[in-house]
């Protein structure tokens, strides 16, 4: 049985260091940029990875998100917490990416392309199966509750912070993790 762990709570401290970041890079600091980058690059990279289909797209998404931010950095005035912002961009990236995908067409020079991509897939590494058991849990889960709980549960986020970054009240997003919780639990069950 999966005994639920509850994640660490993001540290205020560090959300004002990485907001304060953004400000100075805001403002021309180069240094500031790089600290600002390196601090939410894992956050930002799991985020994205969480909400894309394809694992081959994960970097070139995140690396969009922080090209987007610091394009618009100019425009961060210190509202809410730069992670919020930064997750709000990503999210807005990886629908892009879908939209951009679904306009192209998919070419695969292997007739029986599925087995090609299964085979290319890893196996035998450490905690995989967890990991796949663990994604197609998740992807059994509706979309908004999918994002609630991944925002939440995995990254850490406050709650207010999520409904910020998802576009809505607090309530829904308690709502929403609250209800992937139970299914998570009862697909376990």
């Amino acid at each position: 049985m999966i005994t639920p762990v509850r994640p660490p709570a993001v540290d205020d401290d560090i959300d004002a260091s990485i907001t304060a970041w953004a400000l100075a890079a805001r403002g021309g600091d180069a240094d500031a940029v790089e600290s600002f980058v390196r601090a939410l690059h894992r956050d930002v990279r799991r985020y994205v990875a969480h909400l894309c289909a394809d694992p081959q797209a994960v970097d070139d998404l995140a690396q969009d998100t922080f090209v987007r931010a610091l394009g618009s950095l100019h425009r961060f005035e210190g509202r809410c917490s730069a992670r919020t912002w930064l997750l709000s961009i990503a999210r807005r990236a990886v629908v892009d990416g879908y939209r951009h995908a679904a306009a192209r067409p998919r070419h695969s020079d292997s007739p029986d392309w599925q087995s090609a991509v299964e085979r290319a897939q890893p196996r035998g590494l450490p905690g995989f199966d967890d990991g796949v058991v663990l994604l197609d849990l998740l992807a059994a889960l509706p979309d908004e509750r999918r994002q609630a709980f991944v925002l939440t549960q995995l990254l850490g986020l406050p709650y207010d912070e999520a409904a910020v970054v998802i576009g809505s009240p607090i309530g829904t997003v308690r709502s929403r993790v609250s209800r992937a919780r139970e299914a998570l639990v009862g697909q376990l069950g």
